[in-house]
């Protein structure tokens, strides 16, 4: 276990918290009653042919649509929708969090375990400690900077 991937982790952390700042802000939300109708729908004077969704503003008749899953007829676009919406910037941001206070805390007693031991009485209590910090980091194998040797 290098003393790198505690650091590596927030580089990720902070990317995803960049990327969640810059989406559509949320409560995202899907309602598989309701399908969006695109301009083309009103062009043409169909209104069967709406496309299911996920909103954004609340289910109420001004909302937008943050992602549309395809003919609102296709179960595999509603799941889509279901997820999308489940996973909106407001969970993510508090996903991050907690993982960001999940890897102060591992980080922070390691250290006082550290300056109150020997290196070899770290024992089996840092061992749990670090693969904590390698099953955080398996999300993010496909990043730059991934290290095999910190796979579980």
């Amino acid at each position: 276990m290098t003393d790198d991937l505690p650091e590596w982790l927030r580089t990720q952390l902070d990317e995803d918290e960049r990327i969640a700042k810059d989406a559509t802000p949320g409560p995202w939300w899907h309602n598989p009653g309701k399908q969006w109708l695109g301009p083309d729908a009103f062009e043409k004077y169909d209104l069967r042919q709406g496309e299911e969704f996920v909103g954004y503003g609340g289910p109420h008749p001004f909302t937008g649509a943050v992602a549309s899953t395809g003919p609102a007829s296709n179960m595999q676009g509603m799941k889509d929708a279901a997820f999308i919406a489940a996973h909106d910037p407001a969970r993510v941001l508090r996903e991050i969090d907690a993982k960001r206070k999940l890897i102060e805390t591992i980080t922070r007693r390691y250290e006082a375990s550290k300056a109150s031991s020997t290196s070899t009485s770290l024992g089996a209590e840092w061992v749990v400690r670090a693969d904590v910090l390698r099953l955080l980091a398996l999300p993010y194998t496909d990043r730059p900077g991934y290290r095999e040797e910190w796979r579980p």
